[in-house]
């Protein structure tokens, strides 16, 4: 049963005890999701969010952003162009806990709707976040994946998906020949926030104001939290959002986007699994058409393809923002 707000506004009050709520509403679907969450109004006009988990796994996700939030000093915020939220405090409930946090400002985005202009927002926050030194990351104990780490992985998908004897064969060959090429998996990791979609970020104006969301902070691959632009549908988003974030970044990871593309198409492949997993035939019968769609298009590796089809020479100020870069993500 869900918890009313008034319960958590209680519940939040226990947790911080400088808080005096005025003011509490539902926030999000109540009864539904991995969380009952409530917006709060303080006495002096600041906003909180107060979240209980509904799941084991939703507590493991709680429990990953605790840890990603203190990691993320006052320091390391002052690097990002955008508001990260802060924890406030928490309280046990029912086996689990209730936590508040700083409410973040902005409107939540629909991929539906990114415009260039904000895609090219995106880009730039992304790109910050990429910019992190890696070792405030190290240093907390959160993940750090290399480039090997992190082809294993995508071979390791690619094996138990084609297990499963539904992924059409073109697309597994696609996939192979992507694994096979050296200069796809030859990049740097940065800090990445490893769980970004639509729903994790806020806006106004057609400019990013927060990121939501830090249960994947880690080191491992940059492509990882662009591959969902991928899908945005308003004309011209997805290049904007990739053009603003290599003018942040410099043309340092050649193929980004390529290996991109191939993340995206291989979270069908996770969520084919899922299904399997779960037995579930509806999850299954959903990933196989998505599967299919991605084969249809004849001319996909012409049109879109996945592996290096020359090896450019890098020019000297390009080895050298290479150099430079590598040599602030040790810092």
């Amino acid at each position: 049963m869900a918890r009313s707000h008034l319960t958590l506004a209680a519940l939040a009050t226990s947790a911080v005890a400088e808080l005096d709520v005025v003011g509490a509403q539902a926030f999000g679907s109540m009864g539904h999701g991995d969380f009952d969450a409530a917006l709060l109004t303080g006495r002096d006009g600041r906003h909180w969010i107060v979240r209980v988990p509904r799941s084991e796994s939703a507590e493991a996700e709680q429990s990953a952003d605790l840890v990603a939030l203190r990691a993320l000093s006052t320091g390391v915020r002052t690097r990002l162009p955008f508001a990260v939220s802060s924890f406030a405090g928490q309280v046990p409930v029912a086996g689990t806990r209730a936590v508040v946090y700083e409410f973040v400002y902005g409107a939540k985005i629909s991929l539906a709707h990114i415009t260039p202009e904000l895609a090219a927002s995106i880009g730039e926050a992304i790109a910050a976040i990429h910019a992190l030194p890696t070792s405030f990351a190290i240093d907390a104990g959160l993940p750090a994946h290399s480039a090997v780490e992190g082809l294993r992985a995508a071979m390791t998908l690619m094996d138990r998906a084609a297990a499963t004897g539904l992924v059409p064969i073109a697309l597994q060959q696609r996939w192979e020949r992507a694994s096979e090429d050296s200069a796809l998996w030859q990049y740097t990791p940065t800090v990445i926030n490893g769980s970004l979609g639509s729903d994790s970020l806020l806006a106004a104006s057609d400019q990013v104001t927060g990121v939501l969301g830090w249960h994947g902070l880690r080191v491992g691959d940059p492509a990882l939290d662009l591959q969902w632009l991928l899908g945005a549908t308003v004309p011209g988003a997805t290049d904007a959002a990739f053009d603003a974030y290599s003018a942040a970044r410099g043309q340092i990871d050649r193929h980004l986007r390529q290996r991109a593309t191939l993340l995206a198409e291989l979270e069908v492949a996770r969520w084919l699994l899922h299904g399997t997993e779960v037995r579930s035939t509806e999850i299954v019968d959903d990933a196989v058409e998505m599967l299919s769609a991605l084969t249809d298009d004849a001319n996909l590796d012409v049109m879109s393809p996945l592996t290096a089809r020359t090896a450019p020479v890098l020019a000297v100020d390009e080895v050298e923002a290479l150099l430079d870069r590598a040599e602030r993500a040790r810092a």
